[in-house]
């Protein structure tokens, strides 16, 4: 497995197979196909958007390719990234096509972007890296926007062939890039450079309130965890969206955590029970899929030893129902501010 589609795994989507097979397929994140047989459903041009500068095209985008010029306005976008869209949309843009994680069917069930969607579902032309060239294609866009991707330069060239392509940026790891650094990517290539600013200026301000309201945050050490198998744990590095979140509330991460990654670029620690020590932290985030997968970690022995336990600041939350980890998985300007309001009440009441 390359570099990319781990971290793509394990940023949210390496639980979800799991949590499919236990929950009877109940988590949702695209339909693959299923949503958009029936024209009716499938979103539509996008159309002129609200926000876009009159003078703002032609503009050039630079990422790990090289850079791309778009002349005018696109219309029609598809979104290859495994959580472009949340910034697509956030924009006023409704994508005609999307990538899959795990076939199932997340459009208009996430709370963050229901609204967002409507009743409109975008054709699924891919499942995480593997794109169906094919579909796309058929959906004439204007512009295909790959940034929490994995995209090879194969791929790359094939779509440049019929479209333009912003892949993911440059100078960073696949899925390495920033919900920031993303999103000013895609105002970018959509011409919304002014009301992008504003989108992530007003999620720093989220975060910058949390701080404040909470300033012991940030003499605290957190860590973000899951287990989805017996004696086998995972902790989550500072390059992963989940950790990233916790330290813009204002928590400090653990380096000895990045430390044990298997290879240079993964966003997740692979850890047996005798290494769970590097868990004893201040606040400690585990994200699971389901109260079974609670209740073993906690049964486990050298799980019980650890001071974060006994002490009680240990913090079980699921990724659906309500979709806490999913939101701070995502870590998007749609997700943020749901994430935020979920997580720090939560937070805050561990003493």
């Amino acid at each position: 497995m390359s570099t990319g589609t781990r971290s793509a795994l394990t940023r949210f989507g390496r639980t979800v197979p799991r949590i499919a097979v236990a929950a009877a397929a109940a988590l949702a994140l695209a339909a693959c196909g299923s949503g958009a047989d029936k024209k009716d459903d499938v979103a539509a041009p996008s159309g002129s958007a609200a926000g876009t500068s009159a003078g703002a095209f032609p503009v050039t985008v630079e990422h790990k390719y090289g850079s791309t010029k778009i002349d005018a306005e696109p219309k029609r976008i598809v979104t290859l990234g495994l959580s472009d869209q949340d910034a697509v949309l956030a924009l006023g843009i409704k994508p005609v096509g999307a990538v899959d994680w795990f076939k199932e069917t997340p459009y208009g069930n996430w709370p963050w972007a229901k609204d967002k969607w409507g009743s409109v579902k975008p054709e699924i032309v891919g499942e995480r890296d593997e794109y169906n060239i094919e579909k796309i294609a058929a959906l004439k866009p204007d512009l295909v926007i790959a940034q929490y991707s994995g995209m090879k330069k194969e791929q790359y060239d094939t779509l440049s062939k019929f479209t333009k392509v912003v892949a993911q940026p440059k100078d960073l790891p696949d899925y390495g890039a920033s919900w920031q650094v993303m999103t000013r990517q895609i105002g970018k290539s959509l011409g919304k450079d002014a009301e992008t600013e504003k989108l992530i200026s007003d999620i720093d301000g989220r975060f910058k309130a949390v701080r404040e309201k909470h300033p012991d945050f940030a003499t605290k050490t957190l860590a973000v965890a899951d287990s989805f198998e017996a004696g086998k744990y995972s902790a989550f590095t500072k390059t992963d969206p989940k950790a990233i979140f916790f330290s813009e509330l204002g928590f400090k991460l653990k380096p000895e955590i990045d430390a044990m990654v298997a290879q240079p670029g993964f966003n997740v620690a692979e850890l047996s029970a005798e290494k769970l020590d590097v868990l004893d932290v201040d606040r400690l985030v585990w994200v699971t899929s389901s109260t079974a997968a609670n209740d073993r970690i906690k049964a486990e022995p050298l799980y019980s030893k650890l001071k974060v336990h006994q002490e009680k600041r240990d913090l079980f939350v699921p990724y659906q129902n309500p979709d806490i980890g999913a939101a701070f998985s995502f870590n998007t300007v749609l997700s943020i501010p749901y994430a935020i309001d979920q997580v720090e009440p939560l937070i805050a009441a561990v003493k």
